[in-house]
């Protein structure tokens, strides 16, 4: 009986790891006959766990049943799973932070003593800094989420960061969470174009739109977009440097929303780059520590960069060039 048991939750473990098993992969990696299997699964089912037969493959599929069915983790994924809900505690989505020490209290009861440790070690050594920003509405966000999967035009009120209220008509992409902020990327209809929004500033109306065919994401990707809107467009002062060193050299060297960068060939790359002054600029730029050459920028930064010169010489005890 033990080894039945045993079994069962390998099977079921393994249903829980991808969509779809044909009869003969289930047992083979049980070790058993397709017989075997059959019972098994029919177990399962006299348990309460909703498998299904697939058409055309003669498998099964774990489906979704009116109760959350106990998830067999791997140590890996329990430690990952543990660090993300403690995460999650400290995050900026409103009303999730009690839930998550639910569920991570939950966790921790039934976590091996070799696991909990890991857990509490890495939770200990840990020092979260910049904590603040905005809070979202959960179901907001989950609304936001079911529209763009389900394709459907979204209006909301947005309130701009100068404080103008707008409505806006909207086709949802993505959700993106940038840096402590949630964006809800999306063509907007009325001026026909790509733009970002920030959800902390959103009211959804009801109810949703009509549904729309899908658009290929700005620049190819919905992240990339809004690391440019963020770093380059937004601000008053901006500019294009091409810094002398392959793209991937120079990744580590920039922090989240710093700009956006481009890949040249392997010895260069161009980096786009906003903030409000040029001399916010010329510190930004430099901090990178690679040689550069400026590409497009305003007549500031070219003065700004030579203050910042004859600053660096009268501190290094050289004359003026």
């Amino acid at each position: 009986m033990a080894d039945t048991s045993a079994r069962l939750l390998r099977l079921l473990s393994l249903l829980q790891t991808r969509r779809d098993w044909s009869g003969a992969e289930l047992a083979d990696r049980l070790d058993v006959t397709t017989r075997t299997v059959r019972r098994d699964v029919e177990r399962l089912r006299g348990l309460g766990y909703p498998v299904h037969a697939t058409r055309g493959t003669a498998g099964y599929r774990l489906g979704a049943g009116a109760a959350l069915p106990p998830l067999l983790l791997e140590d890996d994924e329990a430690v990952a799973v543990a660090v993300g809900l403690r995460t999650a505690a400290g995050g900026s989505v409103a009303g999730i932070e009690e839930t998550s020490l639910r569920a991570l209290a939950k966790l921790e009861q039934v976590l091996p003593a070799r696991l909990r440790h890991r857990v509490v070690t890495l939770h200990s050594a840990t020092v979260r800094v910049g904590v603040g920003g905005p809070r979202v509405d959960p179901d907001v966000l989950m609304a936001i989420a079911d529209a763009c999967r389900r394709r459907e035009a979204l209006r909301f009120d947005y309130t701009s960061p100068r404080g103008g209220g707008t409505t806006r008509s909207v086709e949802p992409h993505s959700l993106v969470s940038f840096v402590r902020h949630w964006y809800l990327v999306a063509w907007d209809t009325d001026r026909d174009d790509w733009r970002s929004f920030r959800v902390d500033r959103l009211a959804l109306r009801s109810p949703n739109g009509p549904r729309f065919a899908p658009r290929e994401p700005p620049d190819g990707d919905v992240a990339t977009y809004l690391a440019h809107q963020l770093s380059s467009r937004a601000w008053p002062v901006r500019a294009t440097v091409t810094l002398h060193e392959s793209a991937d050299s120079v990744a580590e060297r920039l922090w989240p929303g710093m700009g956006v960068l481009e890949a040249v060939d392997e010895n260069s790359c161009v980096l786009h780059v906003g903030a409000e002054t040029a001399r916010d600029l010329v510190w930004m730029i430099t901090s990178v520590d690679v040689d550069f050459t400026v590409t497009s920028g305003p007549p500031a930064l070219a003065a700004a960069l030579r203050t910042h010169a004859d600053r660096c010489l009268r501190a290094a005890g050289q004359p003026r060039p």
